[in-house]
């Protein structure tokens, strides 16, 4: 069996005018947790991004700089577009700024575009499923016994989702446990798949290491 390693970016910048930029706490996240895989001897086969740039800016602070490719399948869902769409354009100030609101509104915005309860968003929930699983099935078709992936939150709920057979409101619950660059693992071999680790982060379980903890 082979691995494929999927990790959530570090973190964003939550309430700036421009979102898929890394704090300075995320570019320190992604360090650590190349650190740590290179303190582990785990060295990746191939390495995948999606296209964005927090994603692609997590791999170089891990210090994998090499030969990256891109899947856009592992882009994280347009909440901005999922907000206007449901707001019908009038999204509310606290849903921007204030970082409880915002949270919760993502949840249920998220269930509503599940179920089809407005119109208007740019990509449908049944589309956003079948890229991710394009996405999964694009990495695994591969040679490589140790896949690296970066991607988003959205993505690896649905990807363990989709592994564990559970209903569609299960990637929500998930997506909003996981840390960035927490380490989720599946193992695959051909078109077999299956979850072997969940949010996982090792790199911050010591007293300097939980400072760098963060959700978003």
């Amino acid at each position: 069996m082979a691995e494929l390693l999927v990790i959530r970016h570090g973190q964003a910048s939550f309430g700036h005018d421009d979102y898929d930029v890394l704090s300075d706490l995320g570019h320190r996240q992604a360090k650590a947790v190349g650190m740590l895989l290179r303190d582990l001897d785990w060295v990746p086969d191939r390495l995948v991004t999606g296209t964005l740039r927090r994603q692609k800016d997590t791999l170089f602070s891990m210090g994998f700089t090499e030969g990256a490719e891109e899947h856009a399948g592992f882009d994280e869902y347009d909440f901005a577009d999922l907000l206007k769409a449901r707001f019908k354009g009038d999204i509310p100030a606290l849903v921007k700024g204030d970082r409880k609101t915002h949270f919760r509104s993502l949840r249920e915005t998220v269930f509503e575009w599940q179920d089809a309860a407005f119109d208007g968003a740019s990509e449908s929930f049944l589309d956003f499923m079948a890229r991710v699983e394009a996405a999964r099935a694009f990495a695994c078709d591969t040679d490589a016994k140790r896949v690296l992936v970066i991607s988003s939150g959205g993505v690896i709920g649905q990807m363990t989702r989709a592994a564990m057979g559970a209903n569609k409101r299960h990637m929500m619950e998930l997506n909003l446990q996981i840390k960035n660059t927490a380490m989720t693992r599946f193992m695959f071999k051909g078109a077999r798949y299956s979850l072997s680790e969940f949010n996982a982060t090792p790199h911050f379980m010591t007293p300097d290491g939980a400072a760098l903890l963060s959700y978003s």
